[in-house]
């Protein structure tokens, strides 16, 4: 079912603890990419979580969030998809090769002996969320489900009209149901292309939501001037991507595999 949500829903408490975080690297044709991984305190199996980082890099700021999912019951595998072929934070413009960096991410991640034999959700930050939409689009038996935060939408190597009039293909080709999660003060381009992804989307009957935020920003979720209103935001935001993968990877009530 699709629909706009712009409400503010009631937090739900996080079930588990973190474990730890390991630090590792995996190959991907003759690169090797670094990775992180969040596990719950616990025996696994655990619902397998794969989290794509925005072009600034990976840092302590995306440590927190996968920290954050492991909390809430989710193992999550992280790669830095920029460090492996030497690419500088906030590069002007998208690298295809790094894309089968993510993918053999993912496929490391499924492998995991304490990850559930079962599709994993995404979750993408920013350029992160273009990474998501092309590999569900490729990979629809291995993505239950997808949450963006302010993602991308379009090809970032687009021309400028595609950039304002339109989306990427892979909109068109998208099975897996997508939460978009973006603040009605972001910058109006991105706000003008997951809108046009939304209603892409929404005209063909798939599964898409928009939690719009009134009074966030870009980057709501980590600024260091939050402002009150966008602190909540962002304890929410974490709260809906957590009932939304455990809702459409088929989770238990505790959040376990089923």
């Amino acid at each position: 079912m699709s629909r706009m949500l712009i409400m503010l829903l009631p937090v739900i408490a996080a079930q588990a603890a973190l474990a730890g975080v390991e630090k590792g690297a995996l190959r991907s044709g003759t690169v090797e990419v670094p990775y992180e991984v969040a596990r719950p305190q616990g025996k696994g199996p655990f619902p397998p979580v794969l989290y794509i980082h925005a072009k600034r890099g990976y840092d302590e700021i995306d440590r927190a969030h996968i920290g954050r999912l492991a909390e809430q019951g989710f193992l999550v595998l992280a790669p830095d998809w920029q460090s492996g072929h030497f690419i500088e934070r906030w590069p002007d413009r998208h690298y295809p090769e790094t894309e089968a960096d993510v993918e053999a991410a993912l496929d490391a991640l499924r492998q995991r002996p304490d990850a559930c034999r079962m599709p994993a959700g995404v979750v993408g930050v920013s350029r992160g969320g273009y990474y998501a939409l092309r590999l569900a689009a490729k990979r629809p038996e291995a993505v239950a489900a997808i949450a963006t935060y302010y993602g991308h939408f379009q090809d970032p190597n687009a021309p400028e009209p595609q950039q304002l009039f339109g989306v990427a293909p892979e909109v068109k080709e998208l099975k897996a149901p997508l939460l978009q999660i973006i603040g009605d003060a972001d910058f109006e381009l991105r706000r003008i292309n997951n809108g046009r992804a939304f209603y892409s989307l929404v005209e063909r009957g798939a599964t898409v939501e928009v939690q719009m935020y009134p009074m966030a920003r870009r980057a709501f979720d980590f600024r260091n001037d939050a402002t009150p209103e966008e602190k909540i935001a962002s304890r929410h935001a974490r709260e809906r991507v957590r009932a939304w993968l455990m809702r459409y990877m088929k989770l238990g009530a505790d959040g376990r595999c089923s």
